[in-house]
């Protein structure tokens, strides 16, 4: 070998060894990976998360999971459907790459350069589990060259040191499942209750894609999303063979229930919905570091006292030989409290035992998607009656006093079929005004309302006032302002409080503070002090809320849903809707038709409370609606809450007016109008317009038709006819009303005596009590019809001789629970002149079914 060859070789070994010198120096040095057959690798502990309630009682103490809630376990005790699972989601060439997998990096690098941004990781199971274990804290979230070689470098290294499997153990009993659950174990016994061999297909799957993302594909919390996740997974492995396509759609229609191995924790379900908004705004990285006291808004005593009443309540519910019935089949309930203040949430119950695998009550009921029922018709009239909107969308604003048609309708589809709805009772109303139709949730006059605005405009409105879960308005039709959507219960609670806040939303606020030691990290804002997010943490604020609402408009929808006199009809004086002590209360429920959900949403100047009853696995109750299920856990804790509050009135907003009007048609009233009421209106939008469907006639005595020239003096009487409107006419001659211009359909006005006349129930009827059905839903309508000159100021009911009902509204319903027996019911009225009429006795029989 020549001289010159020798000297370019050693320059080319000297060269190299400089490169590999700097390459090394630029990786710095590397741990080393332990022996084998190590299923953990040492680590010092990092410092507990504390959360905190707003008195600074402890809820839960986050241990860092290698020296807490972390239970190793070979291999051999890992279901083989998680590990396929997991190795199908993670890394699927896990058994051929040395460790890195070239193949996967280039693909990923090609699919982030296509979409212009990162979307596919292509990192190995070895190469996280070598960032998970060895790489330091600092260096371990890091976005870098060095950090990926020195990565990949370490990963060869560990494939070098353990087997194939005992990579898989290392990374099974390492990784994170949310839930505070590192290890596959821990996660089999946090979310299911049950140790990780014993876990089948459907669990497996849904484990296996929560690394990833395990606040946004937490089952608890966000069941949608993990269920996509779950299917994701799932074809995954009939693409690698390791299923077929039937165990995977078998796997995937499996109903989930989850339970969890009891531990020391308070008010659960809100700590895991705090632990979420932690992960998702810091990045489990900075949580890892521990350390951190997070205060939250959350008021422990309080919520105790609120969880022991939903207990309490359920098992009245359940007793045996209520209202003559078996079970009610109901084992669910849950409740949010916010403050009208600035949104923090002050209660958040998900079930009444998160422990209790029987109710599935680890599933977040405040968060669960649900259908509201009526719960969600504040929000169509509100649209109905704000001026600006109405406005932008070129119709005339509803008022408390229009009156809407409560009778039997057919209203278009888009597909073609008419839709029919009716309201809870079955029964017909005929005219009511809007504060009567919406105190007394009556579902036709509210489909007509969504008619007019358009499902467009309730949909964009829900969204506005905080309802994500309702997105396009094609999905919808005009059943959504019955409850034909979903919501969650936190956000549906959180939509009322524009009402209460001016038209200002305020969103639900769990975390008032985040301090490491002595150092704020984060501060809300709230009571006033300064918002303190130098991280830019995706927290909500205190004072973030927007105007979404005419305060006139919000303040009309309280005086309404807190207008006992205008519900009594539906609720009766004395419902669980009424406070004691005089505290205002605006309030409404909702039941779905199928009695799976029940709802009652309602607040004071103070505090909103939703609740919510049902079942966890959706199967129906029986028989429980909104008033009897869920108003019962709404008044206790609104009494609970308030213990020392001071009463204090709604605030009236600027730009409103009071003015006399005509009931039955929503005019200025005449010396005819029957029924004169006092309404309240967005200043601009009273009538203006004397009534003129009323009209007093002279009528023949002799034969209830109207006089002629035939009639003697002494036969001629006045009366009050009506010209109702065209959509009200059939009802009003089903009714025997005497109509302008128009023969009556009887001669004569049914059992009328001096004006007045019972018209339900009619002489001699027979009702059946059906022991099967809840007494609410089996109730006599009591009604009379008036004709007289002197308009009503009061009606009174009388069953056996004992007075059972008070009215002073039009329309002078009253509602009666039949009892079994023969009976008589009888009415009397008094006229604003002073003079009491009476009607004859009627009687009727309820026998048992």
């Amino acid at each position: 070998m020549s001289r010159r060859v020798l000297l370019i070789l050693t320059a080319l070994l000297l060269l190299a060894a400089l490169l590999l010198f700097l390459f090394l120096r630029f990786l710095g040095p590397l741990p080393r990976p332990g022996e084998a057959g190590t299923l953990t690798a040492p680590r010092t502990p990092a410092p507990a998360n504390r959360i905190l309630d707003r008195n600074g009682l402890l809820l839960y103490e986050i241990i860092d999971p290698a020296v807490g809630k972390h239970t190793p376990v070979p291999l051999a005790q890992i279901a083989p459907s998680c590990q396929d699972a997991v190795i199908a989601t993670e890394d699927k060439r896990f058994y051929q790459h040395p460790g890195v997998d070239l193949i996967a990096i280039a693909r990923s690098a090609w699919a982030n350069w296509r979409e212009g941004g990162v979307i596919q990781g292509g990192s190995t199971l070895t190469q996280q589990l070598a960032r998970i274990l060895w790489l330091g804290e600092d260096e371990r979230y890091e976005q870098s060259l060095r950090r990926k070689l020195r990565e990949a470098l370490l990963a060869w290294r560990l494939e070098r040191v353990f087997s194939k499997d005992e990579l898989l153990a290392l990374y099974l009993n390492q990784v994170y499942f949310g839930h505070f659950a590192a290890g596959i174990e821990a996660a089999a016994q946090a979310y299911f209750g049950r140790p990780a061999a014993d876990l089948d297909l459907a669990q497996c799957a849904l484990l296996a894609g929560l690394p990833q993302a395990p606040a946004l594909y937490n089952p608890i919390e966000h069941p949608q999303a993990a269920a996509t996740r779950q299917a994701q997974v799932l074809q995954r492995m009939v693409e690698m063979g390791m299923i077929d396509p039937a165990e995977a759609a078998a796997a995937a229609a499996e109903p989930l229930h989850f339970a969890t191995t009891p531990f020391p924790i308070a008010a659960p379900h809100f700590v895991f919905f705090v632990a979420g908004q932690m992960e998702g705004a810091l990045g489990q990285e900075r949580l890892a570091r521990g350390g951190l006291t997070i205060e939250t808004t959350l008021d422990l005593p309080l919520q105790a006292q609120a969880e022991a009443s939903i207990r309490r309540r359920l098992a009245e519910l359940n007793a045996p030989g209520r209202d003559g019935m078996a079970q009610r089949r109901v084992e669910n309930a849950a409740l949010v409290g916010l403050s009208v203040a600035d949104g923090s949430i002050l209660l958040f119950i998900g079930s009444p035992d998160y422990f209790d695998a029987r109710i599935s009550g680890a599933v977040n009921g405040a968060l669960a998607l649900r259908q509201p029922g009526s719960a969600l018709k504040p929000v169509t009239y509100a649209v109905a009656l704000d001026p600006g909107l109405s406005a932008a969308a070129g119709r005339a604003p509803l008022t408390p006093a229009t009156v809407l048609a409560d009778v039997p309708t057919r209203f278009p589809t888009r597909e073609g079929v008419a839709y029919r709805p009716l309201n809870y009772d079955l029964a017909f109303r005929g005219p009511v005004s809007a504060r009567v139709a919406l105190a007394n949730s009556l579902n036709i006059p509210a489909v007509r309302v969504l008619q007019t605005i358009g499902i467009p405009a309730l949909v964009t409105q829900a969204q506005r006032q905080g309802i994500s879960t309702l997105a396009s308005p094609h999905d919808y039709g005009l059943a959504l302002t019955l409850g034909g959507g979903e919501v969650r219960l936190l956000e549906l609670t959180a939509a009322y409080l524009p009402l209460v806040r001016a038209g200002l939303t305020a969103p639900p606020l769990a975390i008032s503070r985040i301090r490491a030691g002595d150092e704020v990290l984060f501060d809300a804002g709230l009571d006033g002090g300064k918002a303190i997010n130098p991280a830019g943490w995706d927290l909500p604020l205190a004072g973030a809320g927007a105007a979404v609402l005419d305060p006139r408009a919000a303040y009309l929808i309280t005086h309404i849903l807190s207008d006992n006199d205008a519900r009594a009809p539906a609720f009766g004086y004395s419902s669980p809707l009424r406070l004691p002590d005089g505290r205002p209360a605006a309030a409404k429920t909702g039941t779905t038709t199928d009695w799976r959900d029940n709802w009652t949403i309602g607040y004071t100047p103070d505090l909103a409370v939703g609740v919510w009853v049902g079942n966890a696995d959706n199967s129906p109750m029986i028989g429980v609606s909104g008033i009897d299920g869920a108003a019962p856990i709404w008044h206790d804790v609104m009494i609970l809450a308030h213990k020392n509050r001071a009463v204090r009135a709604f605030s009236r907003p600027p730009g409103l007016v009071e003015v006399d009007v005509c009931a039955p048609s929503g005019l200025l009233p005449t010396p005819a109008c029957p029924q004169i009421g006092r309404e309240l209106f967005i200043a601009g939008t009273e009538p203006t317009r004397p009534d003129d469907q009323h009209r007093r006639i002279a009528i023949d005595t002799r034969t209830g038709l109207p006089a002629d020239a035939g009639t003697p003096q002494t036969a001629l009487a006045s009366r009050i006819a009506w010209a109702p409107p065209p959509e009200l006419r059939a009802w009003a001659q089903e009714q025997g009303m005497l109509l302008l211009d128009e023969t009556p359909l009887s001669t004569t006005l049914p059992r009328e005596s001096a004006g007045l006349a019972l018209q339900e129930p009619q002489p001699g009827a027979h009702y059946l009590l059906d022991p099967r059905l809840p007494a609410g839903a089996q109730q006599l309508r009591l009604a009379i019809v008036y004709s007289g000159a002197d308009p009503l100021v009061s009606v009174r009911y009388y069953l056996d001789g004992a007075a059972i009902a008070e009215t002073h509204a039009w329309p002078w319903l009253a509602w009666w629970p039949l009892q079994v027996g023969a009976h008589e019911v009888a009415a009397s009225a008094r006229t604003r002149g002073g003079q009491t009429l009476h009607t004859a006795a009627i009687p009727f029989t309820v026998v048992a079914h």
